[in-house]
C-alpha cells in the first residue's frame, strides 16, 4: 500500500514536470545570449547563432533585423541595405523612407532579410570588406554591425585568423535570425525580428513597440518577466504580420526644479558630507592609479627601447651594405624630394637597388615591356611590374602605402637612380581593360559577367578611396587604361599620380585648379571648364568606362578633336526617344554576340548615364552606384545564358 502511494506521489510530481518541459519546449525558440558573447574564446552554439532544426521547423523564411543608424557610414537605407545585404527598395517601403534620404545617427531601421539554416544555425550572410588597419571580429561584430553578429560566429565561419586581418580582404558576417517554429506557426505568428537591445529598453517595452504580448517575447526568447537583457543582445521578437516603421515613444521631460532648496537635518546632511568624502576619496585612488599606470607604461616603453639594440643582429658579409647605406644612397638621388615626403614614402616599403631591377628586367629589356615605361620583372621566382617614372613620385607612393584594397593595384617597393623613380608593383596578368576592349586581338573578348563584375570592382575600389580612406581621395584619372585585370579578371585601379585629397570636414569639399589635365573623353565637364574638382569628377569617368564595358568603344572616337564624339554623349540618344531596346542592342559590344541579358544590360546603361551627368550635382554618389551594381552583379551570377531575353 505505501509502495503504491509512494509510485502515485512520484507520478503527480513526474507528470506536470514533463509537461512544463515539453510545453516550453514547445513555445520557447531560442536561448538568450546573457552576455556569453563578449568573450571571444567562449565558443558554444548559441554564442554563434540560433539553433535550426530543418526537420520540424522551417528551413528557411522571411526574417526582419533591426539596425540603428550611424554617421557617416550608415546614414540611409542604400549603406544600410549594402552592409547587411539587403534589399533597399523593400526596406524604403519598411521604414517609410527613400533610399538616400538622410537618416538621424540613431535611429532604428528594420531590414528584410532571408534567414536560411546553414548546418545547424540560422542566419542571414552578408559580406563586409575590412577598411582600416586593426579590424577585429569583435570590433566588426560589436560595433559595425551593432550586436547582430558575434566574433564566435565570424571566427567559425572565416579562414583569417583573428590576429591576421588584412585590409581589402572580404569576411562573411552570419546575421542572427531565425524562423518561428511549429508551435509558434500554430499562433499565429508569421516571423521573427531581430531586435537590438538599447541602453534603458525593457522586455515590456520591446514588446509594446511592436505590438505583441510581453509573454510571447518571453517565450520565444526563453526569459521569465525577472529577467535581464543587455545591449549587443538581441531579442527576437514573435509578428504575426509584417512590420512597419518603427515610432520610438517620446522622451518624458525632467521635472521642474524647485526654486529653492528643501532643509536638510543634520542627519542627512552629515551622510551627505560622507557620501562626498567616499567619492572624492575613489576619485583620488583612480587618478594615483592612472598615473602610476602611464608611468609604467612609460617606463616600459623605454625599457624596450633600451633592451632592443643589445640585441645585434649578426655580422654582414663586407660586400653586403646595411640598410643605413640603402638609405643614404637614395638620399643622394632624392634630391627633387621634399624631406617629409621622402621619408614618408620609405616606411614599410622595400627599397630596391638599380641592379636588382636591372637583373629582374633583363635590363629593361624590350620583350619585357610591358606598355609605355612599364616593364616585366622577376623578383625570385615573383612576376611584379615595374614603373619608370622621372621626377617626384612621393605623393603617389604616400598613397598606396596607406591603402590597402583587393581591387587597388599595390605598391611594393621602389628605387631611386640618377634622377628617375622606380615603382614595383603587384603584377596584373591580363593586362589593362582597354587592351581587352579596345585591342587589335579578335579573340580577346569579355563576357557580359566578366564585364559586370569588372564594373563592380572599380565601383567597390573608387567607394573605398572615397569613403573609408583617412583623408578621402579622388583618383582624378580614371580611366579603362588605369584599370588592370589579374588573372581571375577582377579589376585592381591604378596610376595614382594624380590623385588628391579631399578638403572639408565631410570628404567633399570642393576645390579649383588652373592646371587641367587628363584624357579627352573622361574629363568631367565642370573640371574642363571650370577647373573644379570634386569626387563627382571620378564618378563621370567612372559612368565613361562603365560605357566602355558595354559598347566596346572608346572614351571618345572622330576624325579630329573638334568632331570627336564622347560616349558620355552618345549614350543619351540611346536611351531616349522610341525604339530605346532596339538603340541599345545596336549601342552593344558585338564582340559578346548578343551573349548578354538585355534588362541587365538597359539597368547598367541606366546607371552609366547618371554617372556622366552634365550638371555634377546629378550625378550619383559612389556608394548609391554601388549598391545599384550589387543588385546587378548578383543578377548577372544568376543568370543563364542559354535563356537570354533578346527578343522584344
Amino acid at each position: 500500500m505505501a509502495a503504491a502511494e509512494g509510485t502515485l506521489l512520484l507520478l503527480t510530481v513526474l507528470i506536470p514536470l514533463q509537461v512544463s518541459i515539453l510545453f516550453g519546449v514547445l513555445h520557447a525558440q531560442q536561448e538568450y545570449l546573457n552576455n556569453r558573447q563578449l568573450n571571444c574564446s567562449n565558443s558554444d552554439s548559441i554564442t554563434r547563432g540560433f539553433a535550426c532544426n530543418a526537420t520540424s521547423d522551417q528551413p528557411s523564411c522571411q526574417s526582419y533585423l533591426t539596425f540603428r543608424s550611424a554617421d557617416p557610414s550608415y546614414a540611409n537605407l542604400a549603406t544600410i541595405a549594402y552592409l547587411l545585404n539587403s534589399d533597399a527598395v523593400l526596406m524604403t517601403t519598411l521604414n517609410n523612407l527613400t533610399d538616400v534620404q538622410a537618416i538621424p545617427a540613431g535611429t532604428p531601421i528594420i531590414v528584410p532579410a532571408n534567414c536560411s539554416c546553414f548546418g545547424e544555425l540560422y542566419q542571414h550572410n552578408a559580406t563586409y570588406i575590412l577598411k582600416a588597419v586593426g579590424e577585429t571580429y569583435y570590433s566588426i561584430a560589436y560595433y559595425t554591425y551593432q550586436g547582430l553578429s558575434t566574433c564566435q560566429a565570424l571566427q567559425d565561419q572565416n579562414l583569417y585568423k583573428a590576429t591576421n586581418l588584412t585590409v581589402g580582404e572580404s569576411v562573411l558576417v552570419p546575421l542572427r535570425c531565425a524562423c518561428p517554429t511549429s508551435a509558434q506557426s500554430g499562433e499565429a505568428i508569421r516571423y521573427l525580428l531581430t531586435y537590438l537591445v538599447a541602453s534603458g529598453d525593457t522586455l515590456s517595452g520591446i514588446a509594446e513597440l511592436f505590438g505583441v504580448t510581453l509573454q510571447s517575447v518571453l517565450d520565444a526568447n526563453r526569459l521569465t518577466i525577472d529577467s535581464v537583457i543587455y545591449p549587443l543582445n538581441p531579442i527576437l521578437v514573435p509578428l504575426t504580420k509584417e512590420p512597419t516603421k518603427i515610432i520610438l515613444p517620446a522622451t518624458p521631460s525632467p521635472p521642474p526644479s524647485s526654486a529653492t532648496s528643501p532643509a536638510t537635518t543634520g542627519s542627512s546632511s552629515s551622510k551627505k558630507w560622507i557620501f562626498i568624502g567616499v567619492g572624492i576619496g575613489l576619485a583620488v585612488v583612480l587618478i594615483i592609479a592612472a598615473a602610476a599606470f602611464c608611468y609604467r607604461t612609460r617606463k616600459g616603453r623605454k625599457m624596450e627601447e633600451q633592451v632592443l639594440p643589445a640585441s645585434a643582429p649578426p655580422p654582414k658579409k663586407a660586400s653586403e651594405p646595411s640598410a643605413t647605406e640603402d638609405h643614404s644612397a637614395l638620399l643622394k638621388d632624392s634630391s627633387s624630394w621634399s624631406g617629409s615626403g621622402f621619408r614618408e614614402a620609405i616606411h614599410s616599403l622595400t627599397i630596391y637597388k638599380y641592379e636588382e631591377l636591372q637583373r629582374a628586367t633583363g635590363s629593361f629589356a624590350e620583350g619585357n615591356k610591358i606598355r609605355g615605361s612599364v616593364y616585366r620583372g622577376s623578383f625570385k621566382g615573383d612576376t611584379a611590374a615595374v614603373k619608370v617614372v622621372r621626377g617626384d613620385v612621393s605623393g603617389e607612393i604616400n598613397i598606396l602605402k596607406l591603402i590597402n584594397h583587393m581591387n587597388i593595384v599595390r605598391l611594393s617597393g621602389f628605387c631611386l637612380y640618377e634622377g628617375n623613380s622606380y615603382l614595383v608593383y603587384e603584377y596584373a596578368e591580363n593586362g589593362s581593360l582597354s587592351d581587352w576592349l579596345h585591342g587589335e586581338d579578335p579573340q580577346a573578348t569579355l563576357s557580359w559577367k566578366q564585364r559586370i563584375q569588372i564594373a563592380y570592382n572599380i565601383a567597390d575600389a573608387i567607394n573605398y578611396l572615397h569613403n573609408y580612406v583617412n583623408p578621402p581621395y579622388i583618383h582624378k584619372n580614371l580611366k579603362s587604361s588605369n584599370v588592370l585585370l589579374d588573372a581571375d579578371f577582377k579589376a585592381k585601379v591604378s596610376n595614382f599620380g594624380l590623385a588628391r585629397s579631399v578638403d572639408g570636414e565631410d570628404g567633399g569639399g570642393l576645390q579649383l585648379t588652373r592646371h587641367v589635365i587628363g584624357t579627352q573623353g573622361y574629363m568631367a565637364p565642370e573640371y574642363i571648364e571650370d577647373g573644379v574638382i570634386t569626387k563627382k569628377m571620378d564618378i563621370f569617368a567612372f559612368g565613361v568606362v562603365m560605357l566602355e564595358l558595354l559598347s566596346g568603344r572608346e572614351a571618345a572616337r572622330g576624325q579630329s578633336k573638334d568632331r570627336e564624339e564622347l560616349l558620355s554623349t552618345a549614350i543619351s540618344r540611346v536611351l531616349e526617344g522610341d525604339n530605346v531596346r532596339d538603340k541599345l542592342r545596336g549601342f552593344m559590344d558585338v564582340s559578346m554576340r548578343n551573349e548578354y541579358p538585355l534588362d541587365l544590360a538597359f539597368s547598367t546603361a541606366g546607371v552609366a548615364r547618371r554617372c556622366v551627368e552634365y550638371d555634377m550635382n546629378s550625378r550619383p554618389s559612389m556608394e548609391e552606384v554601388l549598391m545599384a551594381l550589387t543588385k546587378i552583379f548578383s543578377s548577372s551570377t544568376d543568370w543563364d545564358p542559354s535563356s537570354n531575353e533578346l527578343s522584344p
